[in-house]
């Protein structure tokens, strides 16, 4: 099987935590190459050291292969690290769509330890930096709180909008 056609089949792969959004979308699936020794190389980078759904995905990725007939291993790369950067506007629709507000943009830089253990509880604007608002996924409102800096998995913080009061996760930018 070809390569591109073979990373065409791996791109239809789906986040196990987050199934509306393809492991090429997230940025998990790097690339699909010919080895030195000839077998097919597919590297994957976790989104969080320790991701618990590193596992599953390997095995994903691995059953996919097999299910081509290909002869291939999985390999995880932890570097460069895996950044919301390498999501694709359409992960992060997707994310939208399924009720998690996207990340922000990391690249303008990490947050310091400061932000992340002093964030007020209003990101609405009203109580001077607290960061970049938050919006609901829901109604799209800015007016949301910080619940708990872990959500549903570690990559996520637990929200809640004040206007229409409903809880969200927002996918943390790294």
């Amino acid at each position: 099987m070809a390569l591109e056609r073979l990373e065409a089949l791996l791109g239809q792969l789906t986040d196990p935590e987050i199934p509306v959004i393809s492991l090429r979308e997230m940025g998990i699936l790097r690339a699909v190459r010919q080895a030195a020794d000839g077998q097919v190389e597919v590297v994957i980078t976790p989104t969080y050291s320790g991701c618990p759904a590193m596992s599953q995905i390997a095995d994903d990725v691995a059953a996919a292969l097999r299910q081509a007939g290909v002869d291939g291993r999985v390999v995880t790369q932890l570097a460069p690290a895996w950044t919301t950067d390498w999501m694709t506007d359409e992960a992060r629709e997707k994310l939208r769509a399924w009720g998690i507000a996207p990340p922000a943009c990391a690249s303008a830089g990490p947050a310091t330890p400061f932000q992340l253990t002093r964030r007020k509880k209003t990101t609405g604007g009203s109580l001077g930096d607290a960061g970049p608002a938050v919006p609901c996924p829901q109604c799209g409102s800015r007016h949301t709180t910080e619940i708990s800096h872990f959500g549903s998995t570690a990559c996520k913080a637990l929200y809640r909008c004040l206007d229409c009061l409903e809880p969200f996760d927002y996918f943390k930018p790294i």
